[in-house]
């Protein structure tokens, strides 16, 4: 059975990472690579802009995190490819070339990043594959559990619809970039939640998770189906979903429909505030960056004990099989545990979320 987690509290979470790091084994167990101390140099590659997690977010709690695990001593080189495969695979071999210790891998293209991912394995540089799953040797992937993500979304559509829920209403899936393997399981996901309780009307697959084209997509799906006559709108993420919204209040829309997002990013969660967007999947960014973070360095200290207890599940790629792997649960946002997630984490105050804007949304909801 999968895990269902939709209030796994992050704290609780931080603990358990914490308790992978406490192992203090730090021999090498037979690795031709040579063993680095303190001194080491992590490559962090980063997909895309569109998203503000990886600048916000991301790329500062690994630098952080490498930072205490080498004793301020290690240090990280960042680039962001700006979702272009082109250039993330300069990027790479540019990190290549310079001789990094390791490489966290956050793919622009799985498939087509592949040949450098062999690159840097023949010149033994260890790549972690980071929140999408890169095809290649990769030495491990840290993530979340992206299916769940998907079931989390449904699921909340079908939360959000109640005890009415039937085929004959209609919900629009707008779901995330053909070059992104997360993508695909986030729609598997969801679809196991919906496709045989509601009828999908329309489906995209959204170049980029670009919000200009789900916009377009959204207003090809309202005239295709009539504004009134959808039910939900499944949107893969945050980034997306605000397009959604702008398409529906073109089309004259006050009264939205259930529509999902993910990434809990500030302008989404003001949009649930505002009863624009239903939820936003909460994926604790601290947990992730600082798994990530930890693998890298014991990956490169040669602490295999440490690396195998925190990379203990194991899944295959399309060119690999049974890849270590952490998957980090995910959370449901709505407006009943704002507080509870992004406040109580410290990602945003309350005062950030509560704009003039959005202050009577934030005072109707208790949210002060």
């Amino acid at each position: 059975m999968r895990r269902i987690a939709m209030s796994m509290a992050a704290s609780t979470m931080a603990l358990s990472l914490a308790g992978c790091s406490a192992l203090n084994t730090s021999e090498d167990t037979g690795s031709s690579r040579t063993v680095k101390g303190n001194d080491i140099t992590v490559g962090v590659l980063m997909p895309e802009k569109t998203n503000t997690r990886y600048a916000q977010f991301d790329y500062p709690i690994i630098k952080k995190e490498v930072a205490e695990l080498t004793k301020k001593q290690g240090k990280t080189i960042y680039a962001n490819a700006s979702s272009e495969t082109s250039v993330q695979n300069r990027q790479m071999q540019k990190m290549i070339d310079e001789r990094v210790d390791v490489i966290l891998l956050d793919s622009v293209d799985s498939h087509l990043i592949a040949p450098m991912v062999k690159k840097a394995k023949r010149v033994g540089i260890p790549v972690i594959a980071y929140d999408r799953l890169a095809e290649g040797p990769i030495d491990a992937y840290i993530s979340f559990d992206n299916e769940l993500v998907g079931e989390v979304q449904g699921r909340s559509i079908l939360e959000a619809i109640g005890s009415g829920v039937s085929t004959a209403q209609r919900v629009v899936m707008v779901n995330g970039s053909p070059s992104d393997p997360n993508a695909k399981l986030f729609k598997t996901g969801a679809l196991s939640e919906l496709s045989d309780k509601m009828t999908i009307a329309k489906a995209y697959d959204t170049d980029g998770y670009s919000p200009k084209l789900a916009q377009s997509e959204m207003t090809d799906a309202i005239k295709a189906i009539g504004k009134d006559n959808i039910t939900a709108v499944y949107s893969a993420n945050d980034a997306m979903a605000g397009g959604v919204v702008k398409a529906l209040q073109n089309a004259g829309v006050t009264k939205f429909p259930p529509i999902t997002g993910q990434d809990a990013e500030l302008s989404a969660v003001q949009r649930i505030v505002a009863g624009e967007q239903y939820m936003t999947v909460y994926k604790p960014y601290a947990g992730e960056a600082e798994v990530a973070a930890q693998a890298a360095v014991m990956k490169v200290q040669g602490k295999n004990i440490q690396f195998d207890a925190l990379t203990q599940e194991r899944l295959d790629s399309p060119t690999n099989k049974n890849i270590p792997a952490q998957l980090v649960a995910v959370i449901s946002l709505t407006q009943e545990n704002i507080k509870q997630t992004v406040i109580a984490d410290g990602v945003y105050t309350v005062d950030q979320i509560c704009t003039i804007k959005y202050k009577a949304a934030c005072d109707a909801i208790g949210l002060q």
